[in-house]
C-alpha cells in the first residue's frame, strides 16, 4: 500500500475538480447573481486542500496496487462529497446547515436527485448550474472520467477502473488501452448530452434549462432547475424526449460504443441485458397504465403518459417528477419505488442492483431447482451464450445479500435517529422509502420524502448520505475498506 502515492493522486484529483467551479463563476459574473464570492471561496478552499495534499508528495510516482485503487475511489468520493458541499453551505440564500449541504452535494454527485432545497425557481443561475454539473460529473464517476487524464500524469489507471466500474463484467474494456476506453466513454457521454440539450431546446426549453436538464437526464440524476421538475413545462414532447434519453442513459455504454462503431441498431436487441431491461420497462408501463385507467385517475392516453414517465424515471434512478406517484391507487407507489432496486444495465449511469445481476440471480435459482430434479446433471449459467464463471455467480449472490442487508439495517438506523417520539405508520413508510430512494439513487420516496428531504433531521440526512455513497460505490468498494482484513499485510 503506497500512502504517499495515494495522497498525491487525491491531491491532483481535488485540484482538477476545483477547476470545475470556473463555469459557475463565469455564470455568476455574467448574471451578477450575488454568488460570486461563494464560488471564489469554495474554489480557493478546494484548490488549497488539493495543493496541500499534493505538494509534499509530488515526486512519489510508484505503481498502484488494487488496494490503493479501493482507497483512492472511496476516499476521494468521501472527500469530494464534503468539499463540494461548500457552495451550498456558504450561499446565504440557501440557509443550509452542514448536514443539509453535504446531503445535497452527495445527492448530486451520486446522481441520486434527492434534495433538501425548496424554491429552486428563485435561486441564482450559478447555483442551479452547479447542482446540475455535479450530477453530470458523477454520471460516469469522477474516477472513470479521470482515467483518460491519469496516464498523462504518469499514473496507472487499471486499478481505479476496476474499483469504480460497476458490475460483474467490470474487467471488460471497449478498447485495448485503458485510456482509450475512458476517452470512448467520454465521447459517448458528451455526444448524448449535446443531443439531449439540443432536443430539449428545440422542444421549447430555454437554452439554460435545456443544458441543465440534459446534464441530469443523461447522468440519470434528476435534479431540476424548477420546483415542479419537468411538470413545470406540461409538455408531452419534452417528456417523450426525456424518456428516450433516460433509457439511453440506462443502457450499457459499451453497447452504445459497439452500435456506433458498427452502425447496427440490432445490437441493442441482441444484448440480453438490454432486451430484458426494455421488456421489464414495457411490462411495468402497461400494468401501471391499466391500473391508473381502470381506477379513473386519468384517461387511457394520459395513463400511459404518466405511467411511462414515472416508471422510466424511477427504474433509471433519475427521479424526475410530473405530479408524483405517491398517491396513486393500490400497490402502484410501492411497486414503482421497488423498481429502483432493479435499476438499469451494468455499465450505465443508473443505480440499483442492475439488470445483469437480476438475470444471473434468476438463472441461478432455476439451475438450483433443476439440480434438485436432476442431481447428476451439469447445468451451466450462460449470458449471451457465454458461460458465467462460478466466481462471478458467487459474487452476484454476495452482492445481492449485502445489498438487501444494507437496506434493512440502514432503514432501522434511519427510523431510530430521524424521528422524535414514538413511530407512526407514516414514519415507518418514510424510513424504508427514504433508504430505498437513496441506496438505489432514485431520488423521490414515499411519505415525508415524496418530494424533498427537507423535513428530515440532520442525523437522518447523514444516514441517507451514507446510503447514497454505499449505493454509488456498489456496496463492495466502500465496505471492503471498512473490513479489518483489508488493512492487514
Amino acid at each position: 500500500m503506497h500512502l504517499s502515492s495515494i495522497q498525491r493522486i487525491m491531491g491532483l484529483l481535488l485540484i482538477a475538480f476545483s477547476l470545475t467551479l470556473l463555469p459557475p463563476i463565469l455564470l455568476s459574473i455574467l448574471h451578477e447573481d450575488g454568488a460570486l464570492n461563494t464560488f471564489l471561496a469554495a474554489l480557493a478552499t478546494m484548490f488549497g486542500i488539493g495543493f496541500g495534499l499534493w505538494f509534499p508528495v509530488r515526486n512519489q510516482k510508484k505503481d498502484l496496487h488494487l488496494h490503493d485503487g479501493f482507497i483512492i475511489v472511496s476516499g476521494f468520493w468521501i472527500l469530494l462529497s464534503l468539499v463540494s458541499a461548500l457552495p451550498f453551505y456558504l450561499d446565504s440564500k440557501l440557509e443550509l446547515d452542514i448536514a443539509q449541504a453535504v446531503f445535497e452535494s452527495v445527492s448530486g454527485f451520486t446522481t441520486t436527485g434527492a434534495t433538501v432545497i425548496v424554491g429552486l425557481d428563485n435561486l441564482e443561475p450559478s447555483i442551479l448550474y452547479y447542482r446540475q454539473q455535479l450530477q453530470w460529473l458523477g454520471g460516469l464517476g469522477v474516477i472513470v472520467l479521470a482515467v483518460a487524464v491519469l496516464p498523462m500524469l504518469g499514473i496507472g489507471g487499471m486499478q481505479l477502473y476496476r474499483a469504480e466500474t460497476p458490475g460483474p463484467m467490470r474487467d471488460d474494456k471497449l478498447t485495448p488501452r485503458l485510456e482509450n476506453t475512458a476517452k470512448a466513454l467520454l465521447f459517448i457521454y458528451l455526444l448524448l448530452t449535446l443531443a439531449c440539450a439540443l432536443s430539449f431546446w428545440l422542444a421549447g426549453m430555454n437554452a439554460f434549462d435545456a443544458v441543465c436538464h440534459s446534464y441530469s437526464t443523461i447522468s440519470t440524476g434528476g435534479f431540476s432547475t424548477r420546483d415542479a421538475s419537468l411538470g413545470f413545462y406540461n409538455s408531452p414532447i419534452i417528456e417523450a424526449i426525456c424518456i428516450f434519453f433516460m433509457l439511453l442513459g440506462s443502457l450499457n455504454f459499451a453497447i452504445h460504443f459497439n452500435v456506433g462503431r458498427r452502425l447496427d441498431l440490432h445490437l441493442y436487441w441482441q444484448d440480453t441485458q438490454t432486451r430484458v431491461f426494455l421488456l421489464i420497462v414495457l411490462g411495468l408501463v402497461i400494468f401501471s397504465a391499466l391500473i391508473l385507467w381502470t381506477h379513473g385517475r386519468y384517461d387511457l392516453l394520459q395513463s400511459f403518459r404518466h405511467a411511462a414517465f414515472n416508471v422510466v424515471s424511477v427504474i433509471s434512478s433519475t427521479g424526475y417528477g410530473l405530479e408524483g406517484f405517491a398517491d396513486w391507487p393500490l400497490l402502484l407507489p410501492v411497486l414503482i419505488l421497488c423498481t429502483g432496486f432493479i435499476g438499469g444495465c451494468v455499465g450505465s449511469t443508473t443505480g440499483g442492483i442492475r439488470v445483469i445481476r437480476v438475470i444471473l440471480l434468476y438463472k441461478q435459482a432455476i439451475r438450483e431447482i433443476m439440480r434438485l430434479i436432476h442431481p447428476n446433471a451439469v447445468i451451466a449459467v450462460k449470458i449471451d451464450n457465454k458461460k458465467v464463471s462460478d466466481q462471478v455467480a458467487e459474487a452476484v449472490w454476495g452482492f445481492a445479500f449485502l445489498y438487501m442487508i444494507s437496506f434493512i439495517l440502514l432503514s432501522f438506523v434511519f427510523m431510530f435517529v430521524a424521528f422524535d417520539g414514538p413511530l407512526t405508520g407514516e414514519d415507518v413508510l418514510t424510513a424504508f422509502s427514504a433508504i430505498a430512494a437513496t441506496l438505489n439513487m432514485t431520488g423521490p420516496g414515499l411519505g415525508a420524502v415524496s418530494s424533498t428531504f427537507k423535513e428530515i433531521n440532520d442525523a437522518g440526512l447523514w444516514v441517507a448520505s451514507f446510503a447514497m455513497l454505499l449505493g454509488r460505490l456498489e456496496i463492495f468498494t466502500l465496505l471492503v475498506i471498512l473490513t479489518p482484513a483489508f488493512w492487514k499485510r
